[in-house]
């Protein structure tokens, strides 16, 4: 699978554009706020229908606007597959598959897989839990559809159970509960049997990609912290039980201490904790290796590999794990963004480079060496 177009109107510094992408090493290049980030950011945007820098849809629209448009065509080995998402500031979002326009978001996912890392994916390894199920969450979703759909429906349910446990009608609660608590087991033993299966596949990935960027200096390993196993029904079945019994805690606590939305990931580099022992270049590496596995599972799903983003990562790296990250994605289409290309480090490589200048398109041109 490869992205072979993509236009930009009136997105972030964007008046409009058109971007042409080969199948393989893309660069985008520009000295810094000239909207190499932001060409990136709309690729993942087109591809999941989620933005990891904004988290209302109007703030990519162009100051000054009213709407704004992203468009892609790519192809896959099933067929060319287009894709537009037209911004309101007065509307929500509407997306169109194909021409047709999609009636939930989750129409959207699966139709172009993509990758995106960028240096704030360091909070995958150094900030909360949060930032880390939401990495298996827009993965996951975008490989499967029931998980996203079993997702929304218990958020939506969990919300109605942490407002039933602050309601003063006690009577109420006890009698409502039960109601709430079988369908949220059945919803988190869809989602953490999805998540278990997910990381028991990434974890061998990402230890060889980390092997591969740290030169065999650093083992890296990772586990679940959910504490659930079995199938989904054994999970839902054990989380319904938990729940009853957390009761009392809950009630006190006035919110849902037991379930997914609890879930965090450990990860140790030579036996020690990441977040707490890891340098800012071993928590970078480790992150990268997450998303460089992650690519591999979707190949293993789909038989065809995502479109990679990697914004901004080959300034945080030496030279010789910048040759290394190069070699383990020189056979996937892969989107870099720059300010400027590292010596040598695209020698002898294939790539199309785009230099861009204000929100606009300067030059675009092929290379087989590096300039």
């Amino acid at each position: 699978m490869y992205l072979k177009e993509l236009y930009l109107k009136n997105f972030r510094n964007y008046r409009e554009e058109t971007f042409v992408f080969s199948q393989g090493i893309n660069i985008l290049t520009g000295k810094n706020a000239q909207g190499k980030t932001n060409a990136a950011e709309a690729v993942f945007f087109l591809c999941t229908g989620y933005s990891p820098r904004a988290n209302k849809d109007k703030l990519v629209i162009l100051r000054g606007e009213e709407t704004a448009e992203i468009a892609g065509k790519a192809k896959s080995e099933y067929g060319d597959i287009s894709v537009k998402i037209l911004f309101n500031r007065a509307d929500r979002k509407k997306i169109f598959v194909n021409g047709a326009e999609a009636a939930k978001i989750g129409d959207l996912l699966g139709n172009i897989h993509s990758v995106f890392f960028n240096p704030a994916e360091l909070k995958l390894v150094q900030e909360s839990p949060e930032d880390r199920r939401r990495f298996m969450n827009i993965s996951l979703s975008q490989m499967s559809r029931p998980y996203f759909y079993a997702l929304q429906r218990y958020n939506k349910i969990l919300l109605q159970r942490n407002n039933l446990l602050k309601d003063p009608n006690r009577p109420l609660i006890r009698e409502t509960l039960p109601v709430w608590d079988e369908q949220l087991s059945r919803h988190a033993g869809v989602i953490i049997s999805a998540r278990n299966e997910f990381l028991s596949k990434l974890a061998p990935v990402a230890q060889e990609k980390h092997a591969l960027l740290s030169g065999g200096k650093e083992k890296l390993d990772m586990k679940t912290e959910s504490g659930y196993t079995g199938s989904a029904e054994e999970i839902a079945a054990e989380v319904k039980s938990d729940l009853a019994a957390a009761f009392d805690r809950d009630l006190k606590m006035g919110f849902t201490t037991i379930g997914p939305h609890r879930d965090d990931i450990k990860f140790t580099l030579n036996g020690e904790d990441a977040r707490i022992f890891g340098s800012q270049g071993q928590q970078r590496t480790v992150a990268l290796s997450l998303k460089l596995a992650e690519t591999e599972l979707f190949f293993s799903r789909f038989g065809e590999y995502p479109v990679l983003i990697l914004d901004d990562v080959l300034s945080e790296l030496d030279g010789s794990r910048q040759k290394k990250l190069l070699s383990a994605v020189e056979h996937i289409q892969t989107i870099f963004t720059a300010t400027e290309l590292p010596r040598g480090v695209f020698s002898g490589k294939d790539y199309n480079k785009t230099v861009i200048e204000g929100g606009a398109i300067k030059s675009t041109r092929s290379n087989r060496r590096a300039d």
